[in-house]
């Protein structure tokens, strides 16, 4: 609709034939004559050095496709996380001033950190969409408040709250790619086929990513559209079909040192980085500042069993990347087919650095890392074949994370380093862009990419909207860039960084960095050291100058702070993952200790499930079973972490699955008879073991006898970062227990419902009174 109101200029009389009609005020916007289709690609966890244009060695074939037709930038940055990142590219202002100041799932009740988009931030989906543009999204989300996050949420954060007509993917960071949590537009639903079939989720968004502009173009030929597609690639879980990653057998047996060197010469080679750029330390900060879970072994010491691992995982890797860009070039082969290529403006990027989080030694189930819990060679061994398949949830080691950041310091989370925020970005649009094939050399953000795409639509940001009063862009538009000089001068000033206590400014050129890593805990941040580098010589940023230069460390270090200031940025936060994660945040529903679930509903998402991590529960639900009942009572989690309450031949049976580490811990019952029943068990906590894993006692019973009984233990963080929700007489997604298919649908008897109690009562107290609360007739 229009910002302002048309006056009506018609007559209006008694009766409608001696009246005049005029639709002016009535009619919808029309985009402007000519306006491009926008397709904007956002990529998760990629550094500069992982793909085929930037001399990568992952093969990226609709990528180079683009590229060759378009531009390849090479200072393009983020802000070294994906909620945040995220966060800009909607609206266009830094993530403070978007309130995101980390992702969804570590909100702070801060200014610049409650994870609430403000009104005086309208994104740009509501501005095409009220200019004339279709808008759709695909794919990760991932800037919904994690209480939000379910069937009875509030929908004020939702795609199509934001100027989106159609929503398409995943609301939280990252999703089982052959088992995803699925949203479309306000709702939840089940994925369409299973894997077996062939599913996997880049190809389904692709498939819905094509059904979308299809329908558009079917009834409105005429109408430009909007898309933003954000696989779950290449964030955890690196799902690659076999075939796929087959294709990079032995390709990274050379191991990641060796790989930094090979790339480095490429990009060179390529003009991606100046001739004589060096390639930073494999661990550059000091061991009083570091953190221990972000080192990088070096090669030469790992052993062959972790080359062997370590080899598979970037081979795997890899297979997901390309596989993804396969699924893209669809995309992009359905648009030239219909000619709508030309005139499409696409955006290829990633929207952080190279992910560190499969720490040292690589991961089979990444949640480890958010629980603070190490990973182990000989368990990682085990999966060795199996890796990229749905038996894992694996992450490549941080050395893979460095090498395909070269030739830069660190990787995703370490904003003052462009290990954290360098990141590939390629523009394609023939219509146009005379140019092809070319670098940019330009500096610029995530920020800027709004104000692009208003530039070349021919709008502007209005200065109220909806009657709120707008926070200016902080970008500004690439578009001058477009047929510039490789290395004409940037447009850009200045631009902050901040990220999980990590720190750093560039303005003209120079960029402070503070010495500081993320998640340590450290604090203390007056006393961070700033290192000083001259990005415009020093691309690298290997070379710090403060010593030489104190008094431009002075003025830059003052900018920052003067961002800070402007940007709401403070307070500082460089808490481990676990504690952000598990932060009290409000909630939707009054606090409570007895949480009563029912059967035929759907899955509850862990954000507003109840929470059992580092404290006693019990469980009773109650239930009339005949003599062939079978299936799931109660799951929460996947394979990766969760537990489970079910029947198996005609046994109960409970099974905590520790963060997927085998052997599942397993306690069952004698058969059971027919009739109604208390089917329940208690875990008793009794002290926290090494990395705050909760260590106890459980006791299964049926009705009030004690059935099973043994020592177990339980994580202190979440069964997932997002998604396998809770479940009621169902196991959605990917199964707790291996010993069962998902859904294992409960039959054979009735369910009534299930109480989860994290009270201090004692279970039999419990007993009485919470299957008067189910109401069993």
């Amino acid at each position: 609709m229009s910002a302002v109101a048309k006056e009506f200029k018609g007559t209006i009389k008694l009766d409608v034939r001696d009246s005049v009609a005029d639709w002016g005020p009535f009619e919808v916007t029309r985009a402007k004559e000519g306006s491009p289709n926008i397709l904007v690609i956002l990529y998760d966890d990629t550094g500069m050095a992982s793909w085929s244009p930037y001399g990568g060695r992952i093969n990226m074939p609709t990528l180079d496709r683009l590229a060759a037709n378009g531009l390849t930038y090479t200072q393009w940055h983020t802000t070294a996380l994906c909620s945040p990142t995220r966060s800009v590219f909607l609206t266009g202002r830094n993530h403070h001033v978007n309130n995101v100041a980390c992702i969804m799932e570590g909100t702070n009740g801060f200014p610049g950190a409650s994870g609430r988009i403000p009104e005086e931030c309208a994104t740009i989906g509501q501005i095409l969409q009220d200019n004339g543009y279709s808008t759709f999204w695909l794919g990760k989300d991932h800037n919904v408040p994690e209480e939000d996050n379910s069937a009875g949420g509030s929908r004020s954060s939702w795609p199509m709250a934001m100027g989106f007509d159609r929503f398409y993917g995943f609301l939280g960071g990252e999703t089982n790619n052959w088992y995803p949590d699925l949203a479309e537009d306000n709702h939840y639903i089940d994925q369409p086929y299973l894997p077996e079939d062939g599913y996997h989720l880049s190809k389904d968004l692709a498939d819905q990513a094509i059904r979308m502009i299809r329908d558009q173009k079917s009834g409105n030929p005429s109408k430009p559209w909007y898309m933003w597609f954000c696989p779950g690639a290449n964030h955890a879980p690196h799902h690659s079909p076999e075939e796929y990653a087959a294709k990079y057998k032995g390709m990274f047996d050379d191991g990641y040192e060796a790989y930094r060197e090979w790339v480095l010469q490429r990009m060179i080679d390529r003009g991606v980085l100046p001739e004589g750029t060096p390639l930073t330390p494999l661990n550059p900060l000091p061991e009083d500042q570091a953190n221990p879970a972000d080192y990088v072994k070096p090669w030469d010491e790992c052993s062959d069993d972790e080359k062997k691992l370590f080899s598979r995982m970037a081979e795997v890797f890899a297979g997901f990347s390309e596989y993804t860009d396969d699924q893209i070039g669809r995309v992009v082969d359905y648009l030239e087919e219909t000619g709508q290529l030309d005139n499409t403006l696409i955006f290829y990027c990633a929207d952080n650095g190279a992910s560190g989080e499969g720490s040292t030694s690589g991961s089979v189930n990444e949640n480890k890392f958010f629980n603070g819990y190490p990973d182990e060679l000989a368990e990682n061994l085990q999966y060795l074949d199996t890796l990229g398949t749905a038996e894992t949830y694996n992450h490549y080691p941080t050395g893979w994370a460095v090498a395909f950041s070269t030739p830069f310091q660190m990787f995703k989370r370490y904003s003052q380093f462009s290990g954290g925020t360098c990141d590939p970005m390629i523009i394609h649009w023939p219509a146009g862009i005379k140019a092809k094939g070319e670098i940019r050399h330009q500096y610029h953000h995530a920020t800027d990419i709004v104000a692009t795409i208003l530039d070349v639509a021919g709008l502007e940001m209005p200065s109220v909207y909806r009657g709120v009063e707008q926070k200016p862009l902080n970008g500004v538009s690439m578009r001058y860039s477009f047929d510039a000089a490789p290395d004409a001068p940037t447009t850009k000033k200045r631009q902050y960084y901040c990220m999980l206590g990590t720190r750093g400014l560039w303005q003209d050129g120079w960029k402070v960095a503070a010495i500081h890593a993320p998640l340590t805990g450290h604090g203390r941040f007056d006393e961070d050291r700033w290192e000083l580098y001259h990005v415009e010589d020093d691309r690298a940023e290997a070379k710090d100058l403060a010593a030489e230069h104190p008094d431009k460390v002075k003025e830059l270090v003052a900018a920052w702070f003067e961002e800070a200031e402007a940007n709401q940025v403070l307070p500082l936060d460089d808490r481990s993952a676990l504690e952000q994660l598990t932060v009290e945040r409000p909630q939707p529903e009054p606090a409570r200790t007895r949480y009563i679930y029912y059967p035929d509903s759907g899955a509850v998402p862990e954000g507003v499930a109840v929470s059992v991590r580092g404290r006693s529960y019990k469980m009773i639900a109650d239930v009339d079973i005949s003599e062939d009942a079978e299936g799931v009572i109660f799951a929460h989690g996947s394979r990766f972490g969760g537990h489970a309450l079910f029947i198996q031949d005609r046994k109960l049976h409970y099974v905590y699955n520790f963060l997927g580490i085998k052997p599942e811990q397993v306690f069952v019952s004698e058969e059971l008879t027919p009739g109604p029943h208390a089917l329940g068990m208690e875990f008793t906590r009794e002290r926290a073991g090494e990395y705050h894993e909760s260590h106890g006692t459980t006791k299964l019973y049926v009705d009030d006898k004690v059935v099973d009984t043994g020592p177990m233990r339980t994580q202190t963080g979440k069964f997932t970062l997002c998604g396998d929700g809770l479940c009621v007489g169902f196991d959605s997604g990917d199964q707790v227990s291996r010993s069962y298919r998902a859904p294992f649908t409960f039959t054979g008897g009735k369910i009534l419902g299930v109480a989860v109690d994290v009270s201090e009562d004692a279970y039999l107290d419990l007993e009485t009174e919470a299957l008067a609360a189910l109401s069993r007739e």
